[in-house]
């Protein structure tokens, strides 16, 4: 059956079940609802209604029977209106009728979340495409299997596909944010490709001063970042939304678009851009300041970088740390410190991947969370699971945490050292322990065994479909 014959039946049990088109005084949407403005409210029964296939759920709020069908309502709406010869209108706010909320600490860090998700979660088909290129190339190549040398056409062709869905993420992300913050698409877009062109990548590189409209910037390297064009594309939706009304409409087509962007260049590059990596970068000297207090100090420092890691890798100041760890492998030949959380946090997400996949029940997000837990354990792919799970299920954060503290903790305690830096997140990440003695290497293996168990055993427990995602999420509150 189509896609458009399935939304068609679903309309015609809908109508079916709330009385047919004669008990309909009028009906229209949201972005996740059908609202109806029932004659007899008597005649929808709330059960039979959720019994049907494509319908997530029944609330009645405001006077109106509101049945959630999710990101397709509109397909489901067109159809309803055809079958039912209803007057056709213009969809409404998702807020009308949801009652203000205290503005809390929780209610902010939810509202975080939430906007992640809201942009993270569509790109998730991306992220799986890109992890199994990246996947081949880590299994097929030199590294493991060798069926592909690092010389051969094939090979390159895996590796820039595969790091194309990463290097690109922030133009990928301002689409969905564009969509979550209602922005013009191809304008976010625009500014996503501004922050990571390749001649302001290269100034960064070369450690080259510049400034914008003269004001001295601090420009880094935005590509495979996600927090800097989020914060951006969300300020963006204010100055786009302040020209378009404000400028005369014979003159908006040409002015609005460039005018925001002649505003976000600034904001973006100076303001928006470091504040992302600034919360980051002190996040990651204030660990890297703990290590070098040695003893307890530094077993915290390991626990904490094991922890933390991944949100440091969505802000992009992973590289700080990464900047540390490459300055004691060439001064010492080893490091005791930055590897140990890295490698277990990598070894975590795994761990909460297989966590989640045994609790959820979803046959679909099932086999989703499956194919992460591939993808990060042999791949090294890390990001399906971080965006597909952590932030979509947002419980997983607690196992993602949970595994990469104790992993790194168990390192730390048993005194295990690094000697060799292995550029990957997968398994193979583990070899990094080999070089001294065979204690040390038992010992390194047994604290990435102890990150994917405790990972997994918390994930589970917490239990990743409680709350799942944006959507689920605002279906276990009433608007």
């Amino acid at each position: 059956m189509s896609q458009e014959n399935k939304y068609n039946e679903l309309a015609n049990n809908i109508l079916a079940s709330v009385g047919g088109k004669d008990n309909v005084s009028y009906v229209t949407h949201c972005m996740t609802r059908l609202r109806f403005n029932i004659k007899d409210n008597s005649l929808p029964k709330d059960d039979e209604l959720k019994a049907i296939p494509g319908v997530l759920g029944v609330v009645r709020s405001g006077g109106q029977l509101q049945i959630i069908i999710g990101q397709t309502v509109e397909h489901v709406y067109n159809n309803l209106v055809k079958i039912g010869n209803f007057e056709t209108s213009s969809p409404l706010s998702e807020d009308l009728d949801k009652p203000k909320e205290k503005l809390t600490l929780k209610k902010i860090g939810s509202n975080i979340l939430d906007a992640l998700a809201g942009c993270l979660t569509p790109l998730i088909p991306l992220l799986v495409a890109a992890s199994m290129f990246k996947m081949l190339v880590a299994v097929l190549g030199p590294g493991m299997l060798n069926v592909l040398t690092a010389e051969s056409d094939l090979y390159t062709l895996f590796t820039f596909v595969g790091d194309a869905g990463f290097y690109f993420f922030p133009i990928f992300i301002a689409y969905t944010a564009s969509v979550k913050f209602k922005v013009t698409s191809v304008i976010a877009m625009f500014l996503g490709g501004i922050i990571i062109h390749p001649t302001l990548i290269q100034f960064v590189t070369e450690g080259r001063p510049f400034t914008v409209y003269g004001i001295p910037a601090q420009i880094q390297n935005y590509s495979s970042t996600v927090i800097p064009i989020i914060l951006s594309v969300w300020i963006m939706s204010y100055v786009e939304r302040f020209f378009k009304k404000h400028i005369p409409s014979a003159l908006k087509t040409i002015f609005a678009p460039t005018l925001t962007i002649a505003v976000m260049i600034p904001l973006s590059l100076i303001v928006l851009g470091p504040l992302g990596n600034f919360v980051g970068n002190y996040i990651s000297q204030g660990i890297l300041a703990f290590g070098n207090l040695g003893g307890i100090g530094q077993i915290l420092a390991i626990g904490l970088i094991g922890a933390l890691w991944q949100f440091l890798v969505m802000t992009g100041m992973h590289i700080v740390m990464i900047t540390t760890m490459i300055m004691v492998f060439t001064t010492s030949g080893s490091d005791n410190l930055v590897t140990l959380g890295a490698v277990s946090a990598s070894m975590a997400v795994t761990g909460m991947c297989l966590g989640a996949a045994l609790s959820i029940k979803n046959k679909e997000d099932k086999s989703l969370a499956w194919s992460y837990v591939i993808a990060a354990f042999i791949g090294g792919v890390t990001e399906p699971g971080l965006y597909g799970i952590a932030v979509k299920y947002k419980r997983p954060f607690i196992g993602l945490m949970a595994g990469g503290f104790a992993g790194g903790i168990y390192a730390a305690m048993t005194g295990v050292t690094a000697y060799a830096m292995v550029p990957v997140a997968n398994f193979l990440a583990l070899t990094a322990y080999a070089g001294g003695s065979t204690g040390n290497l038992i010992n390194g293996i047994i604290s990435g065994l102890i990150a994917v168990v405790v990972s997994a055993v918390v994930t589970y427990l917490a239990g990743a479909e409680k709350k799942v995602g944006v959507l689920n999420e605002s279906l276990s509150t009433s608007r």
